[in-house]
């Protein structure tokens, strides 16, 4: 992720706070389709996991998965030493750890994500009826 302009992040922070959608329509439309598949993925969409992993976005549909706490994922996450993806997930996760690791390498950007992330996922409502074993 950090090869995105911080204003692009904005962007996909933004699709977290949103009602109708602009910011995700905006990155689906200025090429970013694996951001915005990213976040509709994190909102729970198969099809948009499915997306991320078609077409090869190996690391932001594990970081999906870290986040929800599957532990293949933050395995595959560790085997290819994507600290910073471990880190959103446990900061988004509350984990105090990652989140110092991110605020001592500055990168504010990435807290502002995950606490968007963390944000969204507390307001949700869940239907256990729903749930995948």
């Amino acid at each position: 992720m950090q090869q995105y302009p911080a204003k692009i992040l904005m962007a996909l922070i933004e699709t977290f706070k949103e009602e109708d959608n602009a910011f995700h329509a905006w990155l689906l439309g200025n090429g970013f389709p694996e951001l915005a598949a990213f976040s509709s993925a994190v909102r729970g969409s198969d099809g948009a996991f499915a997306w991320l992993m078609q077409n090869k976005f190996y690391s932001l549909a594990a970081l999906d998965g870290a986040i929800d706490n599957q532990e293949k994922a933050i395995v595959w996450l560790k085997k290819y030493n994507l600290e910073i993806y471990l880190s959103i997930a446990g900061a988004v996760n509350g984990n105090q750890q990652s989140i110092n690791w991110l605020a001592s390498k500055e990168l504010e950007i990435f807290l502002m994500l995950a606490g968007s992330i963390r944000t969204f996922r507390e307001s949700q409502t869940h239907d256990y009826h729903k749930m995948r074993f």
